[in-house]
């Protein structure tokens, strides 16, 4: 078996970016990692996490491989569901209460916390930009996130954000309702909704 070869198509497939993990899944001999690391064809850029040196780094998949607990949630939520036309300058992710992030990570995202119950409440799938899966908060949970924390977030974000979401079609409002019931945002939520609909 060609365990290089192996390798280096898992590398491109997976749009220039490997972990440690998917060699043990895949049952490719570690050795294959550490001589491309020395050929310069792998660069560490985390523990487990490698990136193939002719890419750019998925910055957002190799946090969410490395901080499992980590949702991409709020002003980071809203890029990805093409909600705003900022790009984030740090990364907005919300942890369970009681969960602590590390000083040198913190420096580079915006945490915020919520009760253990409600952080699985909303969380979906969706692709960066470089085409690999991480989790993020929907649309109808990601309004309630923005408006729950609005004393955070840019108003110059947060109304233009708002404006393009009541235009969606695609919004399940009873959902959106249910989410803002349970994080306590009904009022303030139907508010915001009787100001822009």
């Amino acid at each position: 078996m060609n365990y290089r070869a192996e390798l280096e198509e898992l590398v491109q497939k997976q749009h220039g970016t490997i972990l440690s993990a998917d060699i043990d899944k895949n049952k490719i001999p570690r050795i294959y990692l550490q001589k491309m690391v020395a050929e310069g064809k792998l660069e560490k850029v985390n523990r487990g996490v490698y990136v193939s040196t002719d890419a750019i780094e998925d910055e957002m998949y190799a946090i969410q491989i490395r901080y499992s607990k980590f949702i991409f949630s709020h002003e980071t939520a809203l890029f990805i569901h093409n909600l705003t036309d900022r790009t984030p300058f740090e990364y907005s992710v919300t942890v369970p209460s009681g969960y602590k992030v590390v000083s040198k990570v913190a420096q580079r995202i915006k945490a915020y916390y919520i009760k253990k119950e409600w952080h699985g409440l909303g969380v979906e799938t969706a692709k960066t930009t470089f085409g690999n899966t991480i989790k993020v908060y929907s649309v109808e949970r990601t309004i309630c996130d923005i408006i729950r924390s609005r004393n955070r977030i840019d108003i110059q974000i947060l109304i233009p954000a708002l404006k393009k979401i009541v235009r969606l079609k695609s919004v399940d409002y009873s959902l959106l309702m249910n989410y803002a019931k349970k994080l306590k945002i009904e009022k303030i939520l139907n508010h915001y909704l009787e100001v822009l609909l």
